[in-house]
C-alpha cells in the first residue's frame, strides 16, 4: 500500500501561547494566515493556552511561548517564537512550493 501524494497529507499542529498576550496574538494570527495560504483545508490547528492547560506543556515539553509543534507529519517539529519569521515557518514545516505542479502547490520534501 502506497500513501497519499505528499502534497496530499494533512498536518497536524499545536500552537501553544500565554494568554492573549501581543505575542500570542501575533502568533496565533500569523499560524492561521500560513495554514490558509499553504495548507488549505489540509491542517488541524490546535491553539492551546498554556495558563489554561499547563498538563499540555508537561506532555510536549513546553518551555518557552509562543511555541508551534507539527505532530503530523512526522518528524515531530517545534518552531519558537511569534512566527513573523514566514520563511522560517515555511521551512520548519518542511513545505516547498512545486513550480511544476499547477498552480505551484505545495509538496514535502
Amino acid at each position: 500500500m502506497t500513501s497519499p501524494p505528499p502534497n496530499l497529507e494533512r498536518y497536524v499542529l499545536r500552537l501553544f501561547v500565554t494568554g492573549t498576550t501581543v505575542r500570542s496574538q501575533r502568533a496565533i494570527t500569523n499560524m492561521r494566515k500560513i495554514c490558509e495560504e499553504r495548507l488549505q483545508g489540509r491542517y488541524d490547528l490546535e491553539v492551546i493556552d498554556v495558563y489554561q492547560n499547563p498538563a499540555a506543556t508537561r506532555e510536549y515539553q513546553i518551555v518557552a511561548t509562543p511555541t508551534l509543534i507539527k505532530i503530523l507529519p512526522q518528524p515531530l517539529r517545534r518552531i519558537i517564537g511569534d512566527l513573523s519569521s514566514r520563511e522560517k515557518v515555511i521551512s520548519g514545516l518542511n513545505l516547498h512550493v512545486r513550480p511544476d505542479l499547477p498552480g505551484g502547490d505545495l509538496d514535502r520534501g
